[in-house]
């Protein structure tokens, strides 16, 4: 169990290796039947073209592929497969597609024939454009009547398709190239997959405006294809690649604000394994518990006194997120609740209170489902909670925020949660979610203002499903969407992640921070049936006690070469004490030049890494000095430098 491998992921199933494939500039990896990073010239022009097809819940089937065949040569490849789609108790779906790849056009067809009738949420296919240098610039969309629109890549996450009924759309790669990609077979629209914090823009079969689940007839053809078309003078690559040998230099920005606070989310489910976790919410010291209280889940007055058992023992402020129920007046519920709180001897700081609806996602074309104005929720909890800040927006993800925007006047703070695994679940996907962050948090200011701001819980696996009537099972701990389990949370995985989340949200300063359960499978320790590396505390565990450490103190802005493979968080204590997080972003080792971080005096280092993670588990971890400016990161390493006071 305790492989190199499952010291990284928290599993030892690896995942499908990418075949790189060329013809001339033109290049892809071709994974699972699918193409991702698509590149002309070494640039980056689409992020995949897939063939997706989805269950009733949004779940994603793992086609069998059979029949692979594929050629290349300098000027050309082809790939030709055979696939088909098991639904129990629903039907099946055969299909074939073929890839043809040439210099300057990208050619991908899929014929699909359900062997029988083949109920569906989506089936055909997903074009992703990246975000990065693409977000606010032009492109060019065809739509289905011939029509062409001039306009603009969104900025600001758009909360609806930003672009319907497409045929085609255009956007320029360097100067001198533009990419065409054209769409047959049904009609298209794009919607912004930052909303789910994906670093894409996506662009898919059937309008969402149209029913769902639909139902594919049996025997009938479904053939739809994909072109990608490069237009204009072929020019090479403007910069050299970095070596992977050469270190990656991190150095000062400007201060901005100070460090959020960190906070663990307890739910009634997990209270014995919390109770018994007392000495690893001593270590980690979160200035925050997130007591989560859902009234319809059957939580209750037991509940309300083992969350004040809890409290009371820790003497760490606590905060109920309340589904309230919304089945009678708000008022009333929110009356009955405050009696229960105060009748288990719960002392409460914050309360957030979201209608338990709102949990649910409201796709386009979907009617609103019946809620009191939450003008009225508020104010009833002001009432029924005197004296507490209040705190509000969605017990989910930023894009229900960002569909159902709350009204922010009765407010002490704004609320959200993301979740990294709603559309794909393979690292590298995960991994790019954390370009989106900066965007979320960016939208979130342009909405909501200066207002004090929480994010979280933000944890790998999914906690809530708003797109399904649930989130998946994962009894084997694979890599898959939506699941309720993630075996990288056990792993170094987590940790880099979770370093790698704080620093792409430096610009928007959030509040507080929630990034794990305090136990169980979001939580910073396994229990005694739960997989782990090494038992004990889990990797994640060091990086919340750090940052919890920092809570407060004054954040300063770090400039890193490669951010999309180190990940670097710098705050700043009294008399010139530092400490500084650094995370390898990848799965082979970097190193990094400390010279621009200006460390002065004694400084030493704790590194979390496969190497010492029997120690990490045991909470065992030593400093070492600190030699020298250039520090070498394992896979997925995590490096703690603090630099005491120098006056």
């Amino acid at each position: 169990m305790s492989g190199r491998d499952f010291l990284l992921y928290g599993t030892n199933e690896k995942e499908p290796e990418a075949r790189l494939i060329r013809a001339g500039p033109l290049s892809a990896e071709f994974i699972n039947g699918n193409l991702r990073t698509i590149s002309y010239n070494g640039v980056e022009v689409l992020r995949a073209i897939s063939y997706l097809v989805r269950d009733k819940d949004w779940g994603t089937y793992a086609p069998q592929l059979a029949n692979l065949r594929i050629t290349e040569d300098d000027e050309r490849f082809e790939i030709g497969f055979d696939a088909q789609c098991e639904a129990p108790g629903s039907g099946a779906l055969a299909f074939s597609a073929l890839i043809v790849g040439e210099p300057r056009r990208l050619t991908f067809e899929v014929s699909a024939v359900p062997q029988s009738d083949f109920t569906t949420n989506r089936c055909g296919f997903c074009v992703l454009h990246p975000i990065a240098g693409l977000a606010g610039s032009p492109v060019t969309v065809e739509h289905v009547s011939g029509e062409i629109t001039e306009a603009d890549f969104p900025d600001l996450i758009e909360p609806w398709q930003p672009f319907k009924n497409m045929r085609a759309i255009t956007h320029e790669v360097m100067p001198g190239n533009a990419a065409e990609c054209r769409m047959e077979g049904d009609a298209f629209e794009m919607e912004d997959q930052r909303n789910w914090s994906d670093a894409s823009f996506k662009t898919y079969v059937r309008p969402l405006e149209l029913p769902w689940p639909y139902v594919l007839k049996s025997g009938v053809e479904v053939r739809q294809r994909v072109t990608l078309t490069v237009i204009g003078e072929s020019r090479e690559k403007t910069a050299p690649s970095a070596s992977a040998d050469e270190p990656i230099c991190v150095s000062l920005g400007e201060a901005k604000g100070r460090m959020p606070g960190m906070g663990l989310v307890i739910a009634p489910e997990d209270i014995a394994a919390g109770l018994a976790a007392m000495p690893v919410l001593e270590h980690a010291a979160p200035q925050q518990l997130l007591l989560h209280f859902d009234p319809l889940a059957g939580h209750g007055m037991m509940a309300l006194e083992v969350f004040a058992a809890l409290q009371n023992a820790s003497g760490i402020a606590a905060v109920l997120e309340l589904a309230l129920p919304c089945l009678k007046d708000p008022a009333a519920e929110l009356q009955e609740i405050a009696v229960q709180v105060r009748s288990a001897g719960l002392v409460l700081s914050s309360l957030i209170v979201s209608p338990s609806v709102d949990r649910q996602s409201t796709p386009p074309g979907s009617k609103w489902p019946e809620c009191p104005p939450l003008e009225t929720v508020y104010e009833a909890a002001r009432r029924a909670f005197p004296g507490l800040r209040l705190g509000g927006g969605m017990l989910s993800y930023f894009t229900e925020l960002n569909r159902k925007r709350v009204p922010p006047g009765p407010l002490d703070f704004i609320t959200h949660a993301t979740n990294p695994i709603v559309h794909a679940a393979d690292d590298l996907s995960v991994l790019q979610t954390l370009e989106a962050l900066p965007f979320i948090t960016r939208s979130v200011r342009a909405i909501y203002g200066d207002r004090p701001y929480h994010m979280g819980p933000s944890t790998l696996a999914m906690r809530q499903n708003p797109y399904g009537g649930a989130t998946k099972e994962n009894p084997n701990l694979e890599r898959i969407p939506m699941a309720s389990r993630d075996p990288r949370h056990n792993g170094l995985f987590a940790a880099a992640w979770a370093v790698g989340y704080v620093a792409r949200i430096f610009a928007e300063q959030p509040e507080m921070l929630t990034l794990s359960a305090l136990a169980g499978d979001f939580g910073l320790t396994a229990g005694k049936d739960e997989p782990s590396p090494m038992g004990g505390m889990r990797p994640l565990f060091h990086i919340v006690k750090a940052l919890a450490s920092c809570a407060g103190l004054e954040w300063k802005q770090s400039l890193v070469a490669q951010p999309e493979k180190v990940a670097a968080i710098v705050a700043a204590g009294d008399q010139g004490s530092r400490t500084v997080m650094l995370a390898n972003l990848t799965s082979a080792p970097r190193l990094v030049d400390l010279a621009g971080l200006g460390l002065k005096g004694t400084s030493t280092v704790v590194v979390l890494d496969e190497c010492s993670m029997v120690s990490a588990a045991r909470n065992e971890m030593t400093e070492a000095p600190l030699g020298g400016d250039i520090l070498q990161l394992r896979a997925f390493a995590v490096a703690v430098i603090r630099q005491p006071s120098v006056a």
